[in-house]
């Protein structure tokens, strides 16, 4: 019987980040109706008979899940380089705070076209979005064939996208009902109170018993600066971590977003509620914000996804890079070499952050009835030969300019560099010309 599948990719080391962590030399992926119907090796194609319509050699390329950034702002892409080398208070109040108020929705999903194009072409297949005017990163996402988890972010003071804050609860439940409905698998909607610091503890309660309503994530920046979890400590006497606790907001669905001070305690209630992290190495150095401690957090046995955080403070969506950066970080944070090896980074940018966004039954990893997230690294380079652990090539050696190959969902969204779902050239032109004449 012949078994025919829409795509195969085949000749290729594959990474399967399932829960033995197989590594197949010489290995193929099979896909149908955006399904992972097959893994395995090569050699094994004939006895299974497989027929493909499409057959893609992935000789001297690894073959492993996308990468999944577990915080950004994509629409902040057009942000990028316009007020570097601040401390987060400063860059927030003084630039980006009163840049963001000169945003339109056009803007805001131009901006996130921006970053999809970046994130396919790095590798990432799905992104957890934190913004303003977030139904227009949904409908990028969408339009982009990227798999997305967005939220608008929710704040005490009027926002420029939907006003005072019942009407960003409304904007909320809009997103959720329209989005839930539309687009099966690709978009979730969550619920984004910005941090502990800009937002109520009545205001933090409401987002909880929504989220825990629908089901879906709930997503807060926590304890990213010592100036933050002074603030609070002042006004709550408890760590940001704590506060939380206190007003009933932690649980299995919260995503605290950075946790980089953290006390022994904190971490405790991380476990005991089953909190999922999502940590931003680069963006936490660049705004010397701070190093969290990850290498805890994970013994503790806490979920740790990874992130770029956004484009303006970091300045790329490149998950390649951002791997390399948080295990070398943590080596030499703790003078450990071991503190954080290639595989737990690999890990954190795949099924960690899979699981922290509540996807890790559909994406994540390569495996039969999964979602096909899938991504090929050309290893043929000089910067990439030769080859002795693939996960210390994926961390320490390859960059987002290696992956040759983006499907999403099933989809060929990117191939050999040239995207199909995006207009890249119109995107760019686009973003210039309506910076140029808006913040320059």
């Amino acid at each position: 019987m012949i078994n025919r599948v829409d795509i195969l990719i085949k000749n290729g080391v594959v990474l399967t980040i399932d829960s033995q962590m197989r590594v197949i030399q010489n290995g193929y992926v099979a896909v149908k109706d955006s399904l992972i119907v097959g893994v395995g090796r090569s050699d094994e194609l004939l006895a299974a008979n497989l027929v493909a319509d499409e057959v893609i050699d992935a000789k001297d390329r690894i073959i492993m899940p996308g990468l999944i950034n577990s915080h950004t702002h994509a629409s902040m892409s057009i942000f990028r380089g316009i007020a570097d080398d601040l401390p987060l208070m400063e860059w927030l109040n003084n630039h980006i705070f009163p840049a963001e108020a000169k945003l339109t929705p056009h803007l805001v999903y131009t901006g996130a076209k921006l970053a999809c194009a970046e994130m396919i072409l790095s590798g990432t297949t799905c992104f957890c979005d934190m913004y303003l005017f977030e139904d227009e990163v949904a409908k990028a996402a969408y339009d982009s064939s990227m798999r997305a988890v967005v939220g608008e972010v929710l704040y005490d003071f009027p926002s420029p996208c939907y006003g005072n804050i019942e009407q960003g609860f409304e904007y909320v439940e809009d997103m959720i009902n329209r989005w839930h409905a539309k687009s099966g698998s690709l978009i979730t909607v969550a619920v984004e109170p910005h941090s502990t610091y800009l937002c109520a503890p009545k205001l933090l309660q409401r987002a909880a018993q929504i989220a825990s309503k629908n089901e879906i994530p709930l997503i807060i920046h926590v304890a990213e600066t010592l100036s933050e979890c002074s603030e609070i400590k002042k006004r709550y006497g408890a760590t940001p971590v704590k506060f939380l606790a206190n007003i009933g907001v932690l649980g299995p669905n919260l995503i605290a977003c950075h946790s980089v001070h953290l006390t022994d305690e904190d971490i405790e209630l991380y476990k005991s509620f089953d909190v999922k992290v999502a940590h931003c190495p680069e963006s936490n150095m660049k705004l010397a914000s701070g190093v969290a401690p990850i290498p805890k957090i994970i013994d503790s046995g806490i979920c740790v996804g990874l992130g770029t955080d956004g484009a303006a403070s970091n300045n790329d969506l490149d998950m390649l890079l951002e791997m390399d950066t948080a295990a070398k970080l943590h080596k030499v944070f703790t003078m450990n070499p071991e503190a954080l090896d290639s595989k737990t980074a690999v890990k954190m940018a795949t099924i960690n952050g899979a699981r922290a966004l509540g996807l890790d039954k559909i994406t994540g990893s390569l495996e039969v009835g999964k979602r096909a997230d899938i991504i090929v690294i050309d290893i043929s380079a000089p910067h990439l030969v030769p080859m002795y652990n693939p996960y210390s090539h994926v961390v320490y050696s390859a960059t987002g300019r290696d992956v040759v190959l983006n499907i999403i969902d099933g989809k060929i969204v990117m191939r050999d560099r040239r995207l199909f779902t995006i207009d890249i050239d119109s995107v760019v032109s686009e973003v210039q010309e309506v910076v140029a004449k808006k913040f320059m």
